[in-house]
């Protein structure tokens, strides 16, 4: 992959790096479908909130992503991959590296705290950087505060990057206390990755806010989805300013605030519901119940009901002293409203992932509707 990648970027074949379990006729589609002129990559999406969608990408986009992280980071360095490598939070790993000129060092595929921090020791002893998702940071995160070592360990690197999904305040205090070198990264695969650290855009990035959405522009946004000229119509949106010169901007379906010129999301503009004839974002009351202990994990969705059309329920998986269901209704009630405060709570010990740690909305959906389907059927 790394040297397939730095031939693309040096003006060779496209690459589509897919997980060994891709269906053949979804590879075949892309690699038979007109790609855009100048793409070098192509990344099947997530598809954490739908269906998954092929992004292209131009060698100049992926560089000019990757030069604007390393300015924003201080400089060259070497890299701990951690991450999926079809995914753009993995690849960009790899671009940094072929841009930086650096040797990548490559976790283990199955995520373990112990065994990342072991394998972060084979970098250099220059500037060290890794990225990662808020799972993968909570869970070493409670390893430091354990082990003095892991710490230390932690600590060494010059910069954590976390995004794919909002972070907890709690996150970020527990971070800043153990004295690790969080940045968080907000970006997507339409943007070849992060794009705003810490609510500021980096390169030459721009970010407005129209209609309460989160729109951006600059050199490092794709060049649009294969095989669908009309999503790629509706998404990226070209607009003629008052001096003549063209823009071109992403639609990115992120509610948002710019406060003082500091970007915040505020969740997902399809990620509401409407209960009882109120809108209640999804993104909110989960960030309000991560916020106590055990709840970490809290995925919000919503479910049909007789009385207000739609209510709140929750997933979260188990862990011992979490704070009770009640005390976590209660206290959205409070902050959200009523028809914020959910309704139920199914306890997993695993919540259905995709590759990146992102919860899998659709699985999740099915599963929740198989177990109230199967309640319904024995008169639960």
């Amino acid at each position: 992959m790394h040297a397939a990648l730095a031939d693309a970027l040096a003006g060779g074949a496209p690459v589509l790096p897919v997980p060994a379990d891709t269906p053949p006729e979804t590879v075949s589609a892309v690699q038979g479908a007109e790609l855009p002129q100048g793409a070098a990559l192509v990344i099947r999406t997530s598809g954490s909130t739908g269906t998954p969608k092929s992004v292209a990408l131009s060698a100049d986009a992926l560089r000019s992503s990757a030069e604007a992280t390393l300015e924003e980071l201080g400089g060259a360095g070497q890299w701990l991959v951690s991450l999926p490598t079809n995914l753009i939070s993995g690849v960009q790993m790899l671009v940094r590296s072929i841009v930086a000129g650096t040797e990548p060092v490559f976790a283990p595929d199955r995520f373990d705290p112990e065994a990342l921090l072991e394998r972060a020791e084979e970098l250099d002893e220059g500037r060290r950087y890794v990225s990662l998702v808020p799972v993968q940071f909570t869970r070493l995160l409670d390893l430091a505060a354990r082990d003095r070592d892991a710490a230390e360990a932690l600590r060494r690197f010059d910069a954590v990057l976390v995004g794919g999904q909002a972070m907890t305040l709690d996150l970020r205090r527990r971070a800043h206390e153990l004295g690790v070198p969080l940045r968080r990264s907000y970006g997507m695969t339409e943007t070849a990755g992060g794009c705003v650290y810490d609510g500021v855009e980096i390169g030459d990035t721009r970010v407005r806010i129209r209609g309460g959405e989160v729109q951006l522009a600059g050199s490092a946004l794709a060049l649009g989805y294969v095989g669908d000229p009309a999503r790629t119509a509706e998404r990226f949106i070209e607009e003629i300013g008052a001096d003549g010169a063209g823009s071109r901007w992403y639609r990115t379906g992120d509610a948002g605030e710019l406060l003082g010129g500091m970007l915040t999301v505020t969740g997902r503009l399809d990620r509401v519901i409407v209960s009882g004839g109120v809108n209640v974002s999804l993104d909110e009351v989960e960030r309000a119940a991560r916020e106590h202990a055990g709840w970490s994990s809290a995925v919000a969705i919503g479910s049909e009901h007789p009385e207000w059309g739609e209510r709140v329920t929750l997933v979260v998986e188990t862990e011992e002293g979490a704070a009770g269901f009640d005390e976590v209704k209660a206290a959205i009630r409070e902050r959200l409203g009523p028809a914020a405060a959910p309704v139920w709570v199914t306890e997993t010990d695993r919540i259905p992932r995709l590759a990146g740690g992102k919860p899998d909305l659709p699985a999740i959906h099915a599963w929740i509707g198989m177990l109230r389907a199967s309640f319904k059927q024995t008169g639960a």
